[in-house]
């Protein structure tokens, strides 16, 4: 007998992830996807696909579409969340409204009408712990004090962890916690967008550069992160799906690149080098300044910094088959050959209108 293709409901359809994940899944997959967000830029063409359902609404208030929905498909994955540093400590109420509140309600459906849920946890939720290389099921999570806000973020996250957790030992939920360690690539933000702040680290200095402003390292950019492309994450993500013989059922994965682990200063010179290798932008990246700059002075006073953070990735190695395959180097190279070439073209349209 034919086995009937999955039905996915994804959240946030239109993110980083998301898109990302449903490009890879309407491609690579026979299974049927059904999507909300608030906007539709960067899935335009994939609409009109056959297998690709897509509403625009919010998660707060389309309440009705989101449990009809939850109730026809077989797998949920919630992708909506603020997941930018800035906004923690700006608006922490809303982080924990949306991230927490919001998420909660999808994940008592799921419990309701027994339905698979695969949730983003993330990165933060193991804090300041002083371990090396950190591990889902044996790392300590070491959060600062109440008044540092950026914690907001991450223990709303580790209480949902908690509560799908519980739900699994007692209503049977069948669930995957997934936990990004710094997710890269094409999309992550608008690089465009030349304000300070309104992007996450990587691609905030990427245009940094391509505005000629100052890439400014927080602290001396001495923190250090594991920078995992997004087509690995995404490769791990479709095998936590297909759970294959139950695999990733209750089961919680870091899917991060611990050899892709740099500090932030590298990370800054990295990219330099990597601008340097495209004519048009090689006297910006020469040009361009690197600042230090306090972390009071860029975040504010509620403001606490992770010194490092590498996964331990030989769960998701052991049980899924899964190892992360491309370097730092070419992860920046891709990442700038897409919003370099999508510059360009914007830049072609604006002057054939004029």
């Amino acid at each position: 007998m034919k086995k009937t293709p999955l039905k996915i409901l994804i959240l946030g359809a239109n993110g980083f992830i998301g898109s990302s994940l449903i490009d890879a899944i309407l491609s690579q997959k026979d299974w049927e996807v059904f999507g909300m967000d608030v906007g539709d830029n960067k899935l335009t063409h994939l609409l009109g696909h056959d297998r690709f359902t897509f509403v625009e609404g919010d998660i707060t208030i389309n309440c009705e579409w989101i449990e009809y929905h939850i109730k026809k498909c077989d797998v949920v994955i919630p992708l909506v969340a603020i997941a930018n540093p800035a906004q923690y400590v700006k608006n922490p109420l809303g982080v924990f409204e949306l991230d927490f509140e919001a998420n909660l309600d999808v994940a008592r459906k799921c419990v309701k009408y027994k339905k698979r849920l695969i949730f983003p946890s993330t990165s933060e939720v193991y804090g300041m712990s002083p371990e090396a290389v950190l591990d889902e099921a044996t790392s300590n999570m070491v959060y600062g004090p109440i008044d540092k806000q950026r914690w907001i973020y991450a223990a709303s996250k580790q209480l949902l962890d908690r509560v799908i957790y519980a739900y699994g030992v007692r209503d049977d939920l069948d669930y995957t916690l997934f936990r990004p360690f710094n997710w890269i690539g094409p999309k992550l933000d608008n690089v465009m967008e030349p304000k300070e702040g309104s992007s996450r680290l990587f691609t905030q200095f990427i245009s940094n550069v391509i505005f000629s402003k100052p890439i400014q390292l927080v602290d001396g950019g001495l923190q250090s992160r594991s920078f995992t492309f997004i087509d690995d994450g995404v490769d791990c993500l479709l095998r936590i799906i297909e759970n294959k013989d139950g695999a990733a059922s209750r089961k919680i994965f870091n899917i991060g690149n611990p050899t892709n682990n740099v500090s932030v200063a590298d990370l800054a010179a990295i990219i330099l080098e990597t601008f340097r290798g495209y004519p048009e932008y090689r006297e910006r990246a020469e040009q361009t300044e690197v600042v230090s700059v306090s972390s009071m002075d860029y975040f504010g006073k509620y403001y606490q910094d992770i010194h490092t953070r590498v996964p331990s990735i030989s769960a998701a190695e052991e049980a899924l088959g899964w190892l992360p395959k491309v370097d730092l180097q070419t992860a920046i190279r891709l990442t700038l050959d897409y919003h370099l070439k999508q510059e360009s073209h914007d830049l072609t349209l604006e002057h054939a209108a004029i």
